[in-house]
């Protein structure tokens, strides 16, 4: 059964996740309101074994449909990452081999599991592979896709503008990239295709394509990247920037706090969802630390419940605010003026004097609070030493 909550459809539209739609929004909401069922669709290359925040505001987002009644496809490209998508791309990207998207993909559903009810008896997410339908396409119908596109389209893309200017190489399978991602939504036959700010073109090639294959026009619903609004930074599975889904509770409530604060409201509005007013309230908090902290919890407790939430954050306050000895942190026997750096080398704790050298000169090791400038350290007594942002190790003479 569709709902037409129209309170529920604006807060859906106007949070702040939603960026645009194409062709408009006015007539996505009417389309919402009309009480059709919808297909929704949105699809990520397995790149990376994991996903990130950015994502998860995706599949979030998906959900919100999916409990209005429509139904929704987590689409895995794992044929279209053996292609790579060139947006944004410098360079080509490094093709992917089979074995290597298969790890990619294995803990993907688990990573996202939290946030979709995979579970629900009358209208779970589908989930679904374009491989099936890519790897059989013959060469004829390649050529009759490709006959929807002109060279001074993909050309005229900035990506590929900019390497030409710089004479960097433009490789031929990266022009049936749009075709491939395009094609997906000829064979799911969907209604609205969920994507960033950076996938429109191949968003707008598929609505070219179902418009001609099936007479179909697809409605085209832009979600923002969450981008740092000072720098521009955005989350990159392939970069391996971002706060990832496969983190342990600690680990991801440290790697929030460590964003910068600009970030805080960029969370809360789309990897939470309490209401906007309350998220107005924080933003305005003269504390900085403490509206990151909210929205850290919040965030974590999606995935993990309060329990484990409660303890990340008090692990943190513990460790980071109180500079107490977390309950984990390892103890190492070492002898009387030994050198710091061979103590860690010997117990795994760092994996070599270059190491050791780079974490000194960039201020990430302290002894006892204080942090270490001198590489040839010596341990006169005992202490607890903080390797990075993470590790702690508690040195005891023995």
């Amino acid at each position: 059964m569709i709902k037409k909550d129209e309170k529920k459809i604006d807060e859906i539209l106007n949070r702040g996740v939603i960026v645009d739609a194409i062709p408009s929004l006015k007539e996505f909401k009417d389309k919402l309101l009309s009480g059709q069922c919808l297909r929704f669709y949105i699809g990520a290359d397995p790149t990376s074994p994991s996903l990130h925040l950015s994502h998860a505001k995706n599949y979030l987002l998906l959900e919100e449909f999916r409990q209005l009644g429509h139904e929704v496809i987590v689409l895995v490209g794992d044929f279209t990452a053996r292609i790579g998508d060139p947006t944004d791309q410098s360079e080509g990207r490094k093709q992917l081999s089979s074995d290597e998207i298969k790890e990619n993909v294995k803990g993907w559903l688990e990573q996202i599991s939290p946030l979709m009810d995979f579970k629900d008896k009358n209208n779970p997410p589908k989930v679904l592979y374009n491989n099936k339908w890519l790897s059989k396409l013959r060469f004829e119908k390649v050529v009759d896709l490709a006959s929807n596109l002109t060279i001074q389209q993909l050309l005229g893309r900035d990506m590929f503008q900019k390497r030409m200017t710089e004479n960097k190489p433009i490789y031929l399978h990266e022009f049936l990239y749009p075709l491939m991602q395009g094609y997906d939504s000829v064979e799911l036959d969907v209604d609205v295709e969920m994507c960033g700010t950076d996938q429109i073109f191949n968003a707008l090639v598929g609505r070219t394509l179902l418009k001609k294959f099936k007479n179909k026009n697809k409605f085209v619903l832009v979600v923002n990247l969450m981008e740092n609004p000072k720098t521009g930074e955005m989350m990159s599975k392939s970069r391996g920037t971002g706060v990832f889904l496969d983190l342990a509770p600690r680990e991801m409530f440290g790697a929030i706090m460590s964003q910068p604060d600009e970030m805080t409201e960029i969370f809360l509005v789309n990897n939470t969802r309490l209401p906007l007013p309350e998220v107005e309230k924080i933003k305005k908090m003269g504390d900085k630390m403490e509206a990151k902290k909210i929205a850290a919890h919040e965030i974590i407790k999606l995935f993990f419940g309060e329990k484990k939430t409660k303890q990340a954050q008090d692990n943190f306050i513990k460790t980071f605010q109180k500079r107490e000895l977390p309950e984990d942190a390892k103890e190492i026997i070492v002898k009387k003026d030994s050198e710091l750096k061979d103590a860690l080398l010997f117990n795994n704790i760092i994996s070599s004097n270059m190491e050791f050298r780079r974490l000194i000169k960039d201020g990430a090791i302290d002894f006892n609070g204080e942090a270490i400038s001198d590489i040839h350290f010596k341990i006169i007594n005992p202490g607890v030493v903080r390797v990075g942002k993470k590790v702690f190790v508690k040195l005891v003479f023995g």
